[in-house]
């Protein structure tokens, strides 16, 4: 049983039991107009968004550090946890709730030493139930899947079968899918165990980001704020 988020009643010995998150995970878009990415994030940080990750391939490390600066700010106010992409040092300089790793990103054991016991720390684990296994027992507290569906947010992506949340169970840490998720399509991942639905283009190229927000939560039953 992961301590951080124990499934079933905690025992004595465990810590402080926390729910499991369930529901929208959103990734901001590459946006290098820190302004116009502040004012497209706030007002769906009330929408009942569960994590917010900071996420921009295309930036410099003062641009980063700007933004991320910036999306801190917005999620303290909000009591939204934001957690920064593949950079364990930025998550440590904004005092952010964590960081995702991906495959070429650090050694999550290095990350927990740097950000602490409370950090979450996440790890991409693809199509490959293997590296998701190494993942937790190396201290990851969750685990990330997909793509799922053909997706314009990242090019090369290995296709992940929903079996493989099912199979994830067994880790008793939040399943994450990400990858071309709409929510026309996101209740068969659910129902195959993803905890949370990870999206970029899915909210932030909609017409309306806000209803967007909505629509995915419905998918979890998740009545709005």
């Amino acid at each position: 049983m992961n301590p951080r988020w124990p499934h079933g009643p905690a025992s004595p010995d465990t810590k402080l039991a926390v729910s499991v998150p369930r529901g929208l995970y959103l990734i901001t878009p590459d946006d290098d107009d820190t302004t116009r990415l502040t004012n497209r994030v706030a007002p769906l940080l009330s929408e009942g968004i569960t994590w917010l990750q900071y996420r921009n391939k295309t930036a410099g490390a003062a641009l980063r550090h700007e933004q991320a600066s910036a999306l801190q700010a917005l999620c303290v106010d909000a009591g939204v946890p934001l957690i920064i992409n593949d950079d364990v040092r930025l998550a440590k300089a904004m005092g952010a709730a964590g960081v995702h790793l991906g495959e070429d990103d650090g050694d999550i054991a290095a990350a927990r030493a740097l950000l602490g016991d409370h950090a979450i720390i996440g790890a991409s684990c693809y199509d490959e139930l293997a590296r998701a296994e190494h993942a937790v027992a190396n201290g990851a507290d969750y685990v990330a899947f997909g793509a799922f569906f053909p997706t314009r947010s990242k090019t090369g992506t290995r296709q992940a079968s929903p079996d493989m949340l099912a199979a994830a169970a067994a880790l008793n840490v939040p399943r994450v899918a990400i990858g071309g998720i709409t929510p026309d399509n996101a209740a068969s991942l659910i129902t195959a165990g993803a905890d949370l639905i990870a999206v970029i283009g899915g909210v932030f190229d909609a017409p309306d980001p806000v209803a967007a927000v909505r629509a995915y939560r419905k998918c979890f039953a998740l009545d709005a704020p």
